[in-house]
């Protein structure tokens, strides 16, 4: 099992991240419990919320080859994804004042687990052949995500989608 953090957080938010990243890499490594749950859609990914504490929320998601998400943050939750089957591909931009935008691409298969902290930009997307199963977790809860679309000059923020409104 490999752990890929982001390497743009200050290691402060390491800590902060501990529990979202071992619950994903639990969670993802029982099939026994997110197996039964799955569906998969062919016109969209498919996502369910599978948990929420008052600490965090747990959401598993399927990806059939092509499905993809946009460029989006997740507002001022942290959290972790781990790849429980198939493999993924995130694209991860990171922004600094006075600094053309950094894009680091990664291919996450079964077992890998990505951890981020608040306004972490990424794409994910099954680039593969096969179905994808990723479980989310974030602390705390998914309220906010913000679109956004890559231009020379930096991020273009595009939307904000609500919990109860847009998922």
């Amino acid at each position: 099992m490999r752990t890929v953090f982001n390497l743009t957080a200050p290691a402060t938010d390491l800590a902060a991240r501990d529990v979202p990243l071992r619950l994903a890499m639990g969670l993802a490594a029982q099939a026994e419990r997110w197996r039964p749950l799955v569906e998969y859609r062919s016109d969209t990914r498919w996502y369910r919320l599978v948990e929420r504490t008052e600490q965090y929320e747990v959401w598993l998601l399927s990806w059939l080859p092509s499905q993809g998400t946009d460029l989006h943050d997740h507002g001022p939750a942290s959290g972790a994804f781990a790849i429980a089957e198939g493999t993924l591909t995130e694209r991860v931009v990171a922004i600094k004042p006075g600094q053309p935008p950094v894009k680091v691409t990664c291919a996450l298969a079964a077992g890998d687990c990505r951890a981020f902290g608040p306004r972490y930009v990424h794409q994910v997307t099954n680039n593969g052949t096969v179905p994808a199963v990723s479980v989310h977790v974030y602390t705390s809860a998914l309220t906010v995500m913000n679109r956004y679309r890559l231009e020379p000059a930096g991020l273009c923020h595009l939307s904000v989608e609500q919990a109860g409104v847009n998922w």
